[in-house]
């Protein structure tokens, strides 16, 4: 019997092609999630730090104001209080108290500056710009930079006894320039390192995100060459009793005038390929109403011990003709399952296990429970599975090489079907001495109902 076909060229080709778009898909989604997080947390950054640098500059330029008004409402009492301005009003440089760091200079409507004042005056002092500005709309304030030191310049106009003059306020900004630019350097950093952290947890959001994805496309995928797999082992399988049956139908069409004992050969093949389409067609409906989930199964508490003694009586025959002997040795163990499914396991692994038997030879079906499982036991005594063999022993339409012409190639996978929606598990190993075991652990009515 051949062995199982294996995809063509084409279908891998395909499958490659729809794993690359898949992967490519994934990885597009991916990078969407990623960029979605890290430009959230920037866009939450920048508009976080923008309000911070705003308001600590609001502050700063709050907080100088008062001191260059502090200083400018000195000199207003001053020149308020004073018959002559001229002598000595507190221009200059102060310091200590409110207006400390301050220079103020007093300046007359024709420019001249009022006061002697001690160590001169800065460059740039007074500001022309700002006392016409003063000039014109009584009050000025301005930031500016006077010999590459950053100020904040106050003028305003007062009146004294020798008429209207600017009271001009200078005050250095350099502390205040640097708080600002240290608070920009904090926010750049930070931001960099918070888009970076915020960079890797969402790849890392992103991957576990689209674990499902990745798993349902590969589930897809996986399906879909299981359906090419499955689609191409029935067209193979079906060609053969199929040709048989063709080439039976035109013996026959040529020795139509003879009697029927002379063209038996003919209808015996006719009858046995019939058998093998029916007994194929239907195990492939079986699995394709499984796999659909169309298949209910019953829930009876029933005896392993007895399904599997009943289904073996059934078989005595066709082992006997093999010259096979079936050995039944059962013990109790109380399941909850469907009785024609169990039949139809304990049926599909005798069969399977005479078929590789030879003459002579025996199958053992046993029996046992443990209170907590169920276990079934079928031995043959054949040539056993080659090692490389045993992982797809349960695969659809798999026959190692040399296998017993007669089956499928279904049996065991439906066995595996019957076996895992009972809850339970299904192995096969090779016996020490010759052939091989396969293996059913069932849960036991007993356990169900202590976790029930």
């Amino acid at each position: 019997m051949a062995e199982q076909s294996e995809p063509g060229a084409s279908g891998d080709r395909v499958e490659q092609q729809a794993r690359q778009g898949d992967a490519r898909l994934v990885r597009g989604v991916g990078w969407r999630l990623v960029l979605f997080s890290g430009g959230t947390t920037l866009l939450i950054l920048l508009a976080l730090g923008a309000l911070l640098y705003v308001r600590v500059a609001s502050s700063l330029e709050t907080t100088g104001i008062a001191q260059l008004d502090a200083r400018a409402d000195s000199l207003k009492q001053f020149l308020g209080g004073s018959d002559n301005p001229g002598d000595g009003p507190p221009t200059g440089l102060v310091f200590g108290g409110g207006s400390s760091g301050t220079f103020a200079v007093l300046v007359t409507a024709d420019g001249t500056r009022i006061g002697d004042l001690n160590g001169g005056v800065p460059t740039g002092l007074p500001n022309q710009a700002s006392v016409a500005a003063a000039w014109q709309t009584g009050r000025d304030i301005r930031d500016t930079v006077l010999a590459s030191v950053p100020v904040r310049i106050l003028s305003e106009t007062a009146s004294s006894r020798v008429g209207t003059v600017v009271i001009q306020v200078v005050q250095d900004r350099t502390d205040e320039q640097k708080t600002l630019d240290v608070i920009v350097d904090v926010l750049i950093v930070g931001g960099l390192l918070a888009l970076v952290v915020a960079g890797g947890f969402g790849a890392l959001y992103a991957r576990r995100a689209l674990a499902p994805i990745r798993a349902s496309l590969a589930n897809q995928r996986l399906a879909l060459r299981r359906q090419r797999e499955f689609a191409a082992d029935a067209s193979h399988e079906l060609r053969t009793p199929l040709t048989v049956i063709r080439s039976s139908v035109e013996y026959l069409a040529r020795h139509g005038s003879e009697p029927v004992a002379t063209v038996g050969d003919a209808l015996e093949d006719i009858t046995a390929e019939v058998s093998q389409l029916s007994t194929l067609v239907d195990d492939l409906l079986l699995l394709a109403r499984s796999d659909s989930g169309a298949i209910e199964l019953d829930r009876l508490p029933l005896d392993l011990g007895d399904v599997a003694g009943e289904a073996a009586s059934t078989l005595v025959q066709p082992a006997a003709d093999r010259n096979v002997r079936i050995v039944v040795d059962p013990e109790p163990a109380a399941v909850i399952g469907d009785p024609v499914r169990l039949r139809q396991l304990v049926a599909i692994l005798v069969t399977n296990a005479i078929r590789h038997s030879p003459p002579g030879g025996e199958v053992r079906v046993a029996v046992r429970g443990d209170g907590r499982t169920a276990n079934l036991s079928v031995e043959d005594q054949g040539t056993g599975i080659r090692p490389e063999d045993l992982p797809r022993v349960f695969d659809r339409f798999w026959r190692a090489p040399g296998a017993p012409a007669g089956g499928t190639g279904l049996g065991l996978a439906i066995a595996q079907w019957i076996v895992e929606r009972h809850g339970g598990r299904i192995s096969v190993v090779n016996r020490a001495e010759a052939g091989a075991r396969f293996n059913v652990q069932l849960p036991s009515s007993n356990a169900q109902a202590t976790r029930a």
